[in-house]
């Protein structure tokens, strides 16, 4: 499949590369990375990175899509990153593009792309752009090695998180041989203002325990800005609550202006198949989804401590 996708990228002059809405470190990585090899190796192609902004990763650069016209998207090739689902692509207007690349991770309910590569057993994107330069001859120059080992990095957990086995190191090792800076990455990605400080002791203050092994909490509009957040340094802590003793699964709710948007955890039962019965999925043990409102709230709470109850009691998590 790689020789394929190779062949397909050296097919097209103007080349697009698209992530999910929401962008997070191994999003930023793959599209940056990917689109830094091909420049690299082939410098007569036009490469083009789309898509939304990611203030977490911010220092990796900035996608194009305000300067994208549709023009651009005639005769081009797209190829979107690290996005399971067709309707999570930032900017849809890669669906005109002449042919789709698919490069993912994620378990996928329905599939989309011309040339579709996923391996689901992978814990980062990164991880597979890293073996497709590898495998196919192509140069990895310090700044795509860069985006790639932060997008390995963060979607890992910095290597603690499920999936991560020894190929997840030899990529490491293969991409520290372009000087990777590990340094200044560690202080881009550790050092946190007093805000976020502040905020992280309020999540802990403010947690919510169930009988069932579950720990949420809940984040309105009203706390973002009381702490004066962006929306993903807000989100992005529900990693603290799975430090909690006895609760294997933790969830964050974040209200947005018209959903309620949620980042499911779990040290125990797969949550993605519930994720998917609210609009969402993801991974089996780091998932997403959403409800329309609060209103809906109790009725999640229901459904996630049933599947922490029946896994706790059978040692399956195939309730859902």
């Amino acid at each position: 499949m790689f020789k394929e996708i190779l062949k397909t990228i050296e097919a097209y002059n103007r080349i697009l590369v698209h992530g999910h809405i929401r962008p997070d470190g191994d999003c930023y990585g793959s599209q940056f990375g990917l689109a830094e090899i091909i420049k690299e190796n082939y410098p007569e192609k036009d490469v083009h990175i789309v898509g939304d902004t990611s203030d977490f990763v911010s220092f990796l650069g900035t996608p194009e899509k305000a300067t994208i016209t549709d023009e651009m998207y005639k005769g081009a090739l797209a190829i979107v990153v690290d996005c399971g689902s067709a309707d999570r692509v930032s900017d849809q207007r890669y669906q005109t593009a002449d042919k789709v690349i698919k490069i993912d991770h994620h378990i996928a309910q329905v599939h989309y792309g011309d040339i579709v590569y996923v391996e689901e057993e992978s814990p980062a994107c990164c991880q597979i752009i890293t073996k497709f330069a590898k495998e196919m001859g192509l140069k990895i120059n310090e700044k795509a090695a860069f985006a790639l080992y932060t997008g390995l990095v963060t979607d890992t957990g910095r290597f603690r998180f499920r999936g991560v086995g020894s190929e997840t190191f030899d990529v490491a090792s293969e991409l520290m041989k372009h000087n990777v800076d590990v340094e200044v990455l560690d202080n881009k990605l550790s050092v946190e203002t007093m805000n976020v400080i502040k905020y992280k002791g309020y999540v802990l203050a403010n947690a919510c325990f169930t009988d069932s092994g579950v720990v949420y909490i809940k984040v309105t509009r009203d706390i973002v800005n009381q702490f004066g957040l962006t929306d993903e340094e807000a989100a992005s802590q529900v990693g603290l609550l799975g430090t909690v003793e006895g609760y294997p699964i933790y969830l964050l709710f974040m209200e947005y202006p018209t959903e309620i948007r949620i980042r499911l955890r779990s040290r125990g039962p797969r949550v993605d198949k519930l994720a998917n019965m609210y609009g969402g999925g993801g991974h089996e043990k780091a998932a997403g989804a959403h409800l329309d409102n609060w209103e809906h709230l109790p009725k999640f709470i229901e459904d996630i401590n049933k599947l922490s109850r029946y896994y706790q009691e059978t040692g399956k998590d195939d309730l859902y």
